[in-house]
């Protein structure tokens, strides 16, 4: 069973019109979130996040979208699906039908569905550099649009050469993020990780994670533009998103990676 625009429905009746604007433009966004212990991990975060991007792509918000209406929807249709202990949650959102570039409206119409989620976490985790395409470092790279087809290429890109993920770049041919998280690099007790303004997804687990670390003595957090030759150079390598928490890389090219203090910070952490 899935929600739309607050209707419980099953999947199969779901009809999308041949308008829809988020196929047609790409004229949508959406939020992944993570349901685990009876409890929607960072659910503020990732409302507050949601807001804002509606805001950015200029879209009606209905005076009714408020944090416990969000809350009510997605436990609604968690409730309406057989019970699991862990779920992705998945809202998708995106103008509603009509016009072409510009809009006959900006009012919106909204999806939320559930899946089971198992464990992910690999023991060896390998990535490469991705070349082909570059992500654009402007502020709308932020925000999780429907426009994702570097992310897919890239996925694909990986999966014909057996690695776990690849490094996306941007036009500065800096590193931004992987196909699906945020990336953090650590040399002796200094971590980094892409600015915002690099290009990458303003992430919750990363936001969390720079939160947490600016209150250990032990680290020093870093948001900056970081060369793909630093990934050489660091000791180790982790990802993170809302569903894996914080994965740590075992391997890039040659170089192989320790993991002693990713696991702490995944202790720390404790996702």
């Amino acid at each position: 069973m899935i929600n739309f625009n607050k209707q419980i429905i099953p999947r199969s009746n779901l009809k999308l019109t041949y308008d829809n604007r988020a196929f047609k433009y790409g004229d949508g966004l959406f939020d992944t979130l993570k349901y685990q212990n009876e409890k929607i991990q960072f659910l503020e975060d990732h409302y507050f996040r949601l807001m804002s991007s509606m805001r950015m792509l200029r879209m009606k918000i209905p005076m009714d979208f408020t944090l416990e209406f969000y809350e009510d929807q997605i436990i609604k249709t968690i409730d309406a699906n057989p019970k699991k202990d862990k779920l992705r949650i998945r809202v998708s959102i995106f103008r509603k039908d009509g016009g072409l570039y510009t809009p006959e409206n900006k009012h919106i119409d909204m999806i939320i569905e559930t899946k089971a989620l198992v464990d992910n976490y690999y023991d060896v985790y390998e990535i490469d550099l991705f070349k082909d395409f570059s992500v654009y470092s402007g502020q709308i790279s932020n925000i999780k649009t429907n426009n994702r087809i570097t992310n897919v290429i890239a996925s694909i890109y990986s999966s014909e050469y057996n690695y776990q993920n690849c490094v996306l770049i941007n036009e500065k041919k800096n590193i931004v993020e992987v196909a699906n998280a945020n990336i953090f690099l650590i040399k002796n007790q200094d971590i980094f990780t892409p600015a915002l303004s690099e290009g990458c997804i303003n992430g919750i687990i990363r936001k969390k994670l720079i939160e947490k670390i600016s209150t250990i003595k032990k680290y020093k957090i870093y948001e900056s533009s970081i060369s793909p030759f630093e990934l050489l150079k660091s000791d180790e390598v982790f990802i993170t998103n809302s569903i894996i928490g914080i994965q740590s890389v075992s391997k890039y090219r040659k170089k192989e990676y320790n993991t002693n203090q990713t696991k702490e910070l995944i202790n720390l952490m404790k996702l």
